[in-house]
């Protein structure tokens, strides 16, 4: 009896613990929004927020959005925003990758 108390509360435990979440989602449909040398710096915070990276591409800045969930049983889902901006804060370009949901 004890032995199956301990196996279903480790069955429990697995489940509950199974998956982890990094970053904050955004939803896709609003990549569309994004306008390449008329989209500025402001416009994208307004969209998504703060960045969850910034660094340089190239001598370019760059803003990366991202949301990922791993799990232990299931699919892992994976959205990558990748936006650089020109010395004046406008986008010069970007990418967008995500897994099929």
């Amino acid at each position: 009896m004890k032995l199956s108390r301990y196996l279903l509360l480790g069955i429990i435990m697995l489940t509950v613990c199974s998956c982890a979440t990094v970053g904050k989602d955004f939803s896709g449909d609003s990549v569309a929004q994004i306008r390449i040398g008329k989209t500025t710096k402001a416009d994208v915070k307004e969209i998504f927020g703060n960045p969850w990276r910034t660094g340089l591409e190239d001598g370019k800045e760059t803003w990366t959005y991202g949301h990922y969930r791993y799990q232990l049983i299931g699919q892992d889902s994976t959205k990558d925003l990748v936006i650089r901006f020109d010395d004046k804060g406008v986008v010069t370009s970007y990418s967008f990758n995500k897994t099929a949901q």
